[in-house]
């Protein structure tokens, strides 16, 4: 199958299957930069999936554009004060008063792990918590459930030669893409059938564990010791979301996950991440995290601390667990054995946690909680949820009851339960 032709399949997955977009809904593409636009590398996927979306129905696409090279020149010349009195506050109105309206939203991560090498991690950092300061109202939509929404990645040549090296730019960026159409289950006859199944599939083991309504999760493995509280009546949740709206969609493609909310007041022990961190362009390598009554007390680095230190700071709740994810290492991703520096990636090839905040929809009526009731309940609310990887070969994972009985839930890094 020619490459034109897979591109345009996977831009169809992308807006039948991921986003599904609605006849006469339009549709806002942006990306997770620091002015949350996509780089201008894109746009011939970004073409596709317009085209898609308006054989869909809708009445209007629009992009935010963006170009990393312009973000790296301010952040070498400007101090940390202009970065703080800056930002292009109007597109973050826009997109919040797009989605208010109903439209649904696509981010298309096309990141440079190496983006900023050599800038001052203060300046990332400031003109990161910049960037999600005034996105978070468009966010609180988002992690409500309002609306239809997605994500994937696509290559860029600095992307793609940090998972290569030993290849040329343009074979490596090549690689990458039929990496990403093989995960993505494009080279299937029939994509769209194929994500069916496979969501089914993972549509089972979160009813599994949504009988269950395990109090805690023990997680152990190297360097790990880590018991994690969940809130009564958690809800468990697969690739297919439906909004509350009531339209089914699938916010990451590829997704390998099962997820749900931890109980932001109880986590106890070290979790050591198995995989690298990349966080607005800087990697945060080889490091653990150590928490206490659900709040993070110790975080160490052998790169990146800085950076890894700034995340933990943001707000109060990015010192808090929102999110706990289960990943067999028999995933596809999981076994291609290939560190592909990009969350969307790596998180689906390993069991994970993320600090920040907490999706609403993982408490039973959580989309209609008001903040304080969230709370009250467990869930976590911040500017943030970073994802980080915690998963192996040599995990195993616990389900406590509320009498302290134990169940295997995990050995090795593999299910232990049939559906």
């Amino acid at each position: 199958m020619d490459f034109e032709r897979k591109l345009d399949q996977f831009a169809e997955l992308i807006v039948k299957v991921g986003i599904n977009v609605q006849p006469g809904q339009p549709l806002i593409m942006n990306g997770p930069s620091l002015t949350r636009g996509v780089p201008l590398e894109t746009a011939p996927l970004v073409r596709k999936i317009a085209e898609h979306a308006y054989k869909a129905g809708s009445p209007f696409v629009d992009v935010l554009w963006d170009d990393p090279e312009m973000s790296k020149i301010r952040l070498g010349l400007s101090d940390v004060e202009a970065l703080e009195a800056h930002f292009p506050s109007w597109r973050t109105e826009g997109v919040y008063k797009a989605l208010s309206e109903g439209a649904a939203l696509f981010t298309l991560y096309a990141v440079d792990p190496n983006v900023f090498t050599g800038i001052d991690s203060k300046k990332v950092s400031t003109a990161q918590r910049q960037m999600e300061s005034h996105w978070a109202v468009a966010l609180d939509l988002i992690i409500r459930n309002t609306t239809n929404w997605g994500l994937t990645s696509m290559p860029v040549e600095g992307w793609a030669t940090k998972v290569f090296p030993e290849l040329a730019p343009a074979a490596a960026i090549d690689k990458l893409w039929e990496t990403i159409f093989q995960l993505s289950r494009i080279d299937n006859d029939d994509p769209v059938a194929a994500w069916k199944t496979h969501i089914a599939n993972l549509e089972s083991r979160a009813n599994y564990l949504n009988a269950k309504q395990y109090d805690w999760l023990h997680y152990r493995g190297p360097g790990t010791d880590l018991k994690v509280g969940l809130p009564a009546n958690h809800r468990w949740s697969s690739a297919k979301i439906t909004s509350s709206k009531g339209v089914d969609y699938v916010a990451n493609i590829p997704t390998e996950e099962i997820f749900t909310a931890p109980d932001r007041n109880r986590a106890e022990g070290i979790v050591q991440a198995t995989l690298p961190l990349n966080y607005s362009g800087t990697l945060i390598e080889e490091f653990s995290v150590r928490f206490k009554d659900g709040r993070v007390v110790g975080a160490e680095a052998n790169q990146g601390q800085e950076a890894l230190d700034h995340l933990i700071a943001t707000d109060e709740g990015a010192a808090r667990l929102g999110e706990a994810a289960l990943v067999p290492q028999s995933s596809p991703i999981a076994q291609s054995g290939i560190l592909f520096y990009n969350t969307l990636f790596d998180e689906n090839a390993s069991c994970h946690i993320a600090l920040g905040s907490a999706p609403r929809e993982s408490v039973e009526g959580g989309e209609a909680m008001s903040d304080e009731e969230f709370a009250a309940v467990g869930g976590n609310q911040s500017l943030i949820h970073v994802d980080f990887m915690i998963g192996s070969n040599k995990l195993d994972i616990d389900g406590l009851d509320k009498d302290g009985n134990t169940e295997p839930v995990m050995r090795k890094g593999e299910w232990v339960f049939s559906v």
